[in-house]
């Protein structure tokens, strides 16, 4: 379920959606007209996740724009947390999504449906955005909202079947300081409520009459969850055709996670064809109030949690982007296509989730590390 394997790969879900989100909104203008077709692939830490996603746009009149997604993950292998507890496995995510756009006078609305199914899970989602431009373009603010409903299911029970229920509200103000230099401001608020924890994933206790020295038990959260996010970012337009690009980011919520995001990236174009971007990011955050790595007996607590995702941990990534553009002549209907190419590396580090499947004394083995891939290759179409 996307519960269970994919919030473990929320780095590499980020870098995928923030080229393919048809819901954030920036100036007045309508999107582009475009076809897409991608390939993406997540390799690391005992899971490997890869498919294909189609984005098409299309423009009715001057005023509306039209789009729908097909995203598919396949998913292979199995995290440390599942081999803990439970074998490999094998599955597919498969993940649609329609979208308008209307602009009028300076006013850019969006709508937009998603639907995302597994063989356990059940999601959909329905977001709202609303864009204005002031003060002679150089001031835009932007207004969202975000419904989804969870169905949560169980492999081998049938009976079991939980609900969740999320919104999503978004702020954020962008302004051109200079000729060169644009600042942006954004805040976010996520409400959660029903059942948020994985009926796959488990903590462990000690208990001295078991082979290992401990056992499992099934994790228990809280029904609610709130968190709020605040990001600054600035983009600096160099004279020799470069731009540099920074953004700093605070997180908290009622679960007592406290996180930043620090990101930087260069951008380069060579002619009128390539773009080369080199980029770095920095993820840190502390543990949930109610996680530990090992608890001294069953029950101990109301709340238990042994999520890696739930730890103290950081990760930093390096990325790499080379893009490629081509335009047609001036009688086709097609007026220009990109070939483009991303990939980032990311190392995870764990300050209290160790490897269980490690040789070691319990409460003394080590502090889980791990490395992954993401790859990204796409396609786009401009007509």
């Amino acid at each position: 379920m996307v519960v269970t394997k994919i919030v473990n790969l929320r780095w590499s879900v980020v870098l995928l959606l923030s080229l393919w989100s048809s819901s954030m909104l920036f100036a007045a203008v309508l999107p582009q007209e475009r076809s897409d077709a991608m390939y993406h692939s997540y390799q690391g830490g005992g899971m490997s996740i890869d498919g294909p996603s189609i984005l098409l746009r299309k423009n009715i009149g001057s005023n509306v724009s039209v789009s729908a997604n097909y995203y598919v993950d396949t998913i292979s292998g199995a995290s440390i947390d599942v081999l803990a507890t439970a074998s490999q496995y094998e599955e597919e995510r498969t993940e649609h999504s329609v979208g308008v756009d209307y602009l009028h006078n300076k006013t850019l609305m969006n709508l937009s449906y998603t639907t995302s199914s597994e063989n356990d899970f059940e999601a959909k989602s329905v977001s709202f955005g609303l864009s204005q431009d002031f003060f002679g373009d150089l001031t835009t603010l932007s207004l969202g909202y975000a419904r989804g409903n969870d169905e949560v299911g169980k492999r081998g029970d049938d009976s079991f079947l939980e609900e969740a229920e999320r919104q999503n509200y978004r702020l954020g103000l962008t302004q051109v300081i200079t000729k060169n230099m644009i600042l942006g401001l954004s805040f976010e608020n996520i409400a959660d409520q029903g059942y948020l924890n994985n009926p796959y994933r488990a903590v462990r206790f000690l208990d001295e009459g078991s082979a290992k020295g401990y056992r499992f038990e099934t994790e228990v959260y809280p029904n609610t969850r709130t968190s709020n996010a605040a990001a600054i970012t600035a983009n600096y337009y160099l004279p020799y055709r470069a731009s540099i690009y920074a953004e700093a980011k605070i997180f908290s919520d009622t679960w007592g996670i406290d996180a930043n995001t620090y990101k930087m990236a260069y951008i380069h174009t060579f002619g009128d064809e390539w773009i080369v971007e080199l980029r770095s990011r920095f993820y840190q955050q502390d543990k949930a109030d109610f996680y530990q790595d090992l608890y001294q007996r069953s029950a101990e607590f109301n709340f238990r949690a042994r999520d890696k995702e739930m730890s103290t941990f950081s990760n930093i990534a390096l990325g790499l982007s080379v893009s490629y553009e081509f335009r047609f002549s001036a009688a086709n209907w097609l007026k220009k296509s990109s070939i483009n190419l991303d990939f980032d590396h990311v190392k995870f580090n764990y300050d209290d989730f160790r490897n269980v499947l490690a040789d070691a004394p319990v409460g003394d083995e080590p502090f889980y590390q791990f490395s992954a891939n993401i790859t990204r290759l796409y396609v786009s179409i401009f007509y």
